[in-house]
């Protein structure tokens, strides 16, 4: 689906009385915070003193902390016992999310490493964060917040920074009958679930789904943040069936960079609500709390899994069309999700999920691709095709997993770890990963039409001849059910995610490799090298789909144009917003909403910012 760039995202911010009639300047000028031209960093006149510092420990209750990496200590002879923990915990995402000076991915060759902050405000309350978006605010430093700290574009950190670190704010509570406020009477009560935004979505499955009975959408990495994930948009492996994680967004609670707590819902500072269902994290305010609708669970949820190779290049374009036109006429509905890649070595894999299905229902779903495949020498399987299902509720069900499929799921291995602290097996590879290139795009569910398929198929073929692609079928909502659709097209994410089938992402990455860590530093060569061939393959595939738009939390750090590619149509209507909770400018992270009024380290405004 095409969408018109309305206006330029350099444009946005001077037309913003124009387009919100007037709403961007609803602050007065005298109660609006002066513009400043640039933040302060460490060594300048206007860096806090040190009682300055101290009376934010004092009003934050003593957490406030000063940051170095564990890394910082291997130098040293013997390495420091930091430095020994966190080579020890390196593949573990829990120690990872545990380090207010660490971010889960080490970095991207030449655009960012992981740097900490100077500062954190461990935050275990509203009136915390309060007091550091205050601090933060009269003495123009740069502040960031984190609180999964799973961010690919590096905006859960930064060097120089105060950080809110949202970690220790992880309660989860149920609700039978939620109501946001200020909705009574016009807001039916309904099933919810409020969570802290330091909270992880293995957290809020093991209450909503292990020990509730009940489902909210949320991601599929278990130890990704809720609040970060919800704010970028969010898909689920169900996404299909159950939509976005923002579209089921009941109600949320944001310190705005006036130090104000608000409550935002559908009856309450409804734009502000809009802005943060899909608007990034961490240009708007500090998300302090969430929550989100609750849904009845399917009998079974389950999964597909299995590999096939053809032999010749021939025989791999037919595989492709193949499964081009299975997926479109067996898959393309509410009940599957996940992934199917296509690799550089002539094979698909399948790893997929479904919902809503038994087992024998889902076998008798891939009989005929199989049958076709057994029924041509061309092709084998590389890995054995295996269909499994069981009961939704022990889908993320720590115990159930470790009696009867061990080693699907990692455990935090730290003494003292909660029983429910479990990793997927499939996502280890990217703790603390050093990205080389990560290119996406939404494929447009018109690719799948009968005299597009070929189209679809050749340029598939031609992207991996470069590198391997992955289609996440569960990050498009083409093929999902109306009032889903209809729920996600009122979020601030880009409207091609509508009527997308897939978000087609093209990745390559190497070892941790954090400042400071020992051992042989990444090859800058090799990875530029990769970075290219991903670059090459997503030309290759794109078109089939030019002006294909990208998903903000799984997208390129060097993407150009994007705010059309975030947001396409919306991005003005953000625009407005920031304007209208944050004219000064508080908030900024790289390719956030406003972030086009200041340098590439959020440091400086540019002219005319």
């Amino acid at each position: 689906m095409k969408r018109r760039d309305l206006l330029k995202a350099a444009m946005a911010i001077p037309l913003l009385p124009i387009l919100s009639g007037g709403l961007a300047t609803a602050w007065a000028a005298d109660a609006a915070p002066a513009r400043f031209r640039s933040r302060v960093r460490p060594g300048d006149p206007a860096w806090p003193s040190a009682a300055r510092w101290d009376q934010l420990k004092r009003d934050v209750g003593g957490r406030l902390l000063k940051l170095e990496s564990p890394f910082a200590s291997c130098s040293s002879t013997p390495a420091g016992a930091a430095c020994d923990e966190a080579l020890k915990h390196l593949g573990n995402p829990f120690y990872l999310g545990d380090q207010p000076a660490l971010t889960q991915t080490s970095g991207w060759v030449d655009a960012w490493t992981s740097q900490p902050s100077v500062y954190a405000v461990a935050a275990e309350s509203t009136a915390d964060v309060v007091a550091a978006v205050n601090f933060a605010r009269e003495h123009r430093l740069r502040l960031v917040v984190k609180g999964g700290g799973h961010s690919y574009q590096g905006t859960s950190g930064a060097p120089d920074s105060l950080l809110v670190w949202t970690r220790h704010m992880n309660d989860v509570t149920l609700h039978d009958a939620f109501v946001g406020q200020g909705c009574a009477g016009t807001q039916a009560p309904q099933p919810a679930v409020t969570v802290g935004a330091g909270a992880m979505w293995i957290d809020a499955y093991d209450a909503v789904t292990t020990r509730g009975g009940r489902y909210v959408q949320g991601g599929g990495c278990t130890t990704v943040g809720v609040a970060g994930l919800v704010q970028s948009g969010g898909f689920g492996s169900f996404s299909k069936h159950y939509g976005t994680a923002a579209a089921g967004l009941l109600e949320a609670e944001i310190v705005t960079a006036d130090g104000q707590v608000r409550i935002a819902n559908a009856c309450t500072h409804s734009d502000l609500f809009w802005a943060i269902k899909g608007g990034g994290g961490g240009s708007l305010g500090v998300v302090t709390r969430l929550t989100l609708r609750t849904r009845e669970l399917p009998e079974f949820f389950g999964g597909a899994f299995g590999a096939i190779k053809a032999s010749s290049d021939a025989a791999y374009r037919a595989l492709i069309a193949q499964v081009i036109d299975f997926y479109q006429g067996a898959l393309f509905n509410p009940h599957w999700g996940e992934q199917i890649s296509f690799g550089s070595d002539n094979t698909v894999h399948v790893d997929m999920v479904f919902q809503g299905l038994s087992q024998q229902q889902a076998e008798q779903t891939w009989a005929p691709l199989l049958d076709w495949v057994r029924a041509r020498k061309a092709y084998s399987f590389e890995k054995p095709f295996q269909v499994l299902a069981l009961p939704a509720r022990h889908f993320w069900d720590a115990e159930f997993f470790r009696q009867h499929a061990p080693g699907v799921m990692i455990d935090d291995d730290r003494p003292g770890a909660p029983r429910n602290h479990v990793l997927w097996a499939g996502d280890r590879g990217q703790v603390g990963w050093f990205i080389h290139g990560f290119k996406s795009a939404w494929l447009p569910a018109s690719l799948l039409h009968k005299e597009r398929q070929a189209q679809l198929a050749d340029a598939l073929f031609a992207c991996t001849r470069h590198w391997g692609v992955g289609f996440h079928f569960n990050k498009g909502l083409a093929g999902a059910a109306t009032p889903e659709i209809a729920a996600a097209k009122d979020t601030a994410m880009n409207p091609q995610v509508l009527d997308a089938f897939a978000l087609a992402i093209i990745a390559g990455d190497g070892p941790p490799a954090f400042p400071g860590m020992p051992g042989p530093t990444p090859d800058l060569a090799r990875a530029r090298d990769r970075a290219e061939a991903i670059g090459k393959a997503i030309d290759a595939l794109r078109r089939a789909a030019p002006g294909a738009g990208s998903y903000v939390s799984e997208s390129d750090y060097f993407e150009r144009d994007w705010s059309t590619s975030f947001w396409g149509s919306n991005y003005p209507k953000l625009a407005a917003v920031k304007q209208k909770y944050d004219p000064a400018g508080l908030f900024f992270v790289h390719h956030g909403v406003g972030s086009e009024a200041w340098s590439a380290d959020g440091f400086t405004r540019l002219k005319g910012g």
